[in-house]
């Protein structure tokens, strides 16, 4: 076997017993109001990171002299 699949075998057993560590802590454990808020916490963070790089990239992105711009 290749390093590259048995990297790829790895990553998968590794997430499929994340997913269910995740589970057991959700469902099962008396940290699952803690789970639950660090995820959704995890969650927003993400995508207001995305966000917030979009527009970081927009404010400071100088104008191509390529760019048509219309006055309709």
């Amino acid at each position: 076997m290749d390093k590259r699949k048995g990297m790829g075998i790895t990553i998968f057993l590794l997430c499929i017993g994340g997913f269910f560590l995740y589970a057991y802590l959700l469902m099962l454990s008396e940290w699952s109001p803690i789970v639950l808020q660090l995820s959704v916490l995890m969650i927003a963070g993400g995508i207001l990171g995305v966000v917030a790089w979009i527009g970081y990239v927009m404010a400071t992105t100088k104008p191509s002299s390529a760019s048509v711009t219309s006055d309709d």
